[in-house]
């Protein structure tokens, strides 16, 4: 039984008896952990606050042979202030959380790009220089491309032709040319699979450029995508509002975050 310490994101939390809560954080070096915080709920409490979702924390655990013990937590970001009064952006960090976990399955198993992957889409967010859903198509197609899921976007995922792109087939792993493309694929046009590969590849003047009905169609495309390789729905993804929603006009902001601690979305 030790004292251990790990940064990490909060990403959902439960309760557990009258005044504690089961707290569920990706960190840096332990992965998905969850973990016992005592008396969180009472008004009292002097960490409560600091163990809300989108929370960048510092934490101090009590290793136990069932769930570890919280003893201290020290705020890093707190990534949900600049989120809470604006519902895109809070949706698209939501599904983020969720995603975040469903792919960082194994509890206690490393995940560090997945963790710098989420903090960097969170700080995205929180700095309003991209649509939001531009901001969490990136994160789902780079997390997925982490999980080792990456779709093939500029060459066929059958053959390996790079020229003639005609359909996207989920199931076969991304994009199809016309001879290897078969029943019941989509057939998104040429400038969203330019606009997927721009996300993935972090080409932000091009996707800012992109016209809205290409961001529609590579956010049902993506969407499926995840879905269907973590074989159940993400949940938040249907409270996700549209790219063009007149509440998500970009702009922009600063933090005090290291831009060198985190996987850039």
């Amino acid at each position: 039984m030790t004292l251990y310490r790990d940064e990490g994101v909060v990403l959902r939390t439960q309760k557990l008896g009258e005044a504690d809560r089961i707290v569920t954080v990706l960190t840096r070096r332990g992965g998905r952990i969850r973990a016992a915080a005592k008396g969180v709920r009472k008004t009292r409490s002097r960490f409560g606050a600091r163990l809300e979702p989108f929370t960048h924390v510092d934490l101090q655990l009590y290793e136990r042979r069932s769930l570890d013990l919280i003893t201290q937590a020290e705020t890093l970001r707190p990534y949900g202030e600049g989120l809470v009064t604006d519902y895109p952006r809070y949706t698209a960090g939501t599904a983020m959380l969720e995603t975040a976990e469903k792919l960082t399955s194994e509890e206690g198993e490393p995940a560090l790009r997945q963790f710098l992957l989420l903090v960097g889409g969170l700080r995205t967010l929180v700095e309003r220089a991209h649509d939001p859903r531009l901001v969490l198509d990136a994160f789902l197609l780079r997390s997925l491309s982490v999980a080792g899921w990456a779709p093939a976007l500029d060459e066929c995922c059958r053959c390996g032709d790079r020229g003639g792109l005609r359909g996207f087939a989920i199931a076969a792993g991304g994009a199809v040319c016309a001879r290897c493309r078969q029943p019941g694929a989509a057939t998104p046009a040429p400038p969203t699979f330019a606009l997927m590969l721009a996300l993935l590849r972090g080409d932000w003047e091009y996707a800012d450029d992109s016209e809205p009905r290409h961001r529609a169609e590579c956010s049902g495309l993506v969407a499926a995508y995840l879905q269907w390789h973590l074989e159940h729905g993400i949940r938040s993804l249907r409270h996700v509002e549209p790219e063009d929603s007149a509440a998500s006009r970009p702009g922009r902001g600063t933090t005090d975050d290291d831009p060198n601690d985190r996987e850039p979305v």
